[in-house]
């Protein structure tokens, strides 16, 4: 299925461009979520005209993004969760844990924006974790995962 991309999406394409996805791909997803639109001429014409609004809400969105980043960038995070003896988690650290631990500090971010590529954190220590706040701006920061021997 021909669709318009009305924002950028990363490893599909950028505003405006017209893409070939997947019929569900774009009927149960894209669609819906207003990122694109089906490529008819109508729609063709319509989005030109719009352009200029789209790329104006989209540059205030990324210049948003780079803002936070610039704020989240190199930030020390610290977790206290309950261990055993020999340093190991009851239970683990998730992304649902750190985001709840940002928004704690004045961050509003969304749990699907905190990329771990070692999966949940399972054991006491400082591990860098990635915030993916918008298709090509995200910053880097450190969870510390601290035992409740440490409190």
């Amino acid at each position: 299925m021909q669709i318009i991309l009305l924002e950028t999406i990363s490893k599909l394409g950028r505003l405006g461009e017209v893409v070939n996805v997947k019929s569900g791909y774009a009927r149960n997803y894209l669609i819906p979520q207003g990122k694109a639109q089906r490529a008819t001429e109508t729609a063709i014409a319509e989005f030109e005209k719009r352009r200029a609004e789209l790329e104006q809400k989209q540059s205030d969105t990324l210049a948003a993004a780079q803002a936070i980043a610039g704020r989240l960038e190199g930030l020390m995070l610290q977790i206290t969760q309950k261990t055993s003896s020999d340093g190991k988690l009851f239970g683990s650290v998730t992304n649902t844990n750190i985001a709840e631990a940002l928004k704690a500090q004045g961050f509003d971010i969304e749990k699907t924006m905190i990329r771990m590529p070692q999966g949940q954190l399972k054991q006491v220590g400082d591990y860098p974790i990635r915030v993916a706040l918008y298709s090509d701006v995200s910053a880097q920061i450190t969870v510390s995962v601290l035992g409740d021997a440490a409190l």
